[in-house]
């Protein structure tokens, strides 16, 4: 009778187990479910300081392989001044395209400094390749003309908690991202 007991108990938190993975597997679409993933808006706002004072965005953060693989694929649509931000481990070559994503954005690519490195435009449903051409540690994705119109260029400098200083965790000593680096990312 006690084998029996032990038995049902083992098989019910298993079918538990179980179905608490299905759940919170299926409350995280990836870019395989043809759905948005949409990630939780950080409290804390990102800020770049431009020429014409500073421009503040919500942000979600994409900071784990599948996060950053998924990014803003199938996402319809988002407020003028949201977007997603990337964040890689160590500074590093990246490249992104736009296959199966459906608006339009500007990328923009942020060395481990904060400073933005380049600023690109990304083609719905492309998949071009889109890259700095310089090693970063974050990327930036906003609607398309978010960047022009908010004064968003080279050399303005990113504010967030998320983006670290040059000192900071995750860039090589030889790194400084000023330099074209041809390693793949």
């Amino acid at each position: 009778m006690t084998h029996r007991n032990w038995l049902t108990a083992g098989v019910m938190c298993a079918m538990i187990v179980v179905a608490a993975g299905a759940y919170f597997y299926s409350e995280r679409p990836t870019s395989a479910d043809s759905r948005a993933m949409v990630l939780p808006v950080d409290p804390t706002p990102l800020v770049v300081a431009t020429k014409n004072g500073d421009r503040s965005f919500s942000i979600e953060i994409a900071d784990t392989d599948p996060e950053r693989e998924a990014g803003l694929m199938f996402r319809q649509d988002m407020a003028d001044d949201h977007g997603m931000l990337f964040v890689f481990e160590m500074q590093q070559q990246v490249n992104f395209w736009m296959q199966n994503t459906p608006m339009p954005l500007d990328l923009i690519f942020i060395g481990q400094d904060g400073k933005v490195r380049a600023v690109k435009h990304g083609e719905p449903q492309s998949q071009a390749i889109i890259s700095p051409g310089v090693p970063v540690r974050f990327v930036l994705e906003l609607k398309s003309g978010t960047a022009a119109r908010n004064g968003i260029e080279y050399g303005d400098l990113v504010r967030h908690p998320a983006v670290g200083t040059i000192s900071g965790p995750g860039v090589r000593p030889a790194d400084n991202g000023d330099a074209p680096n041809s390693g793949g990312g």
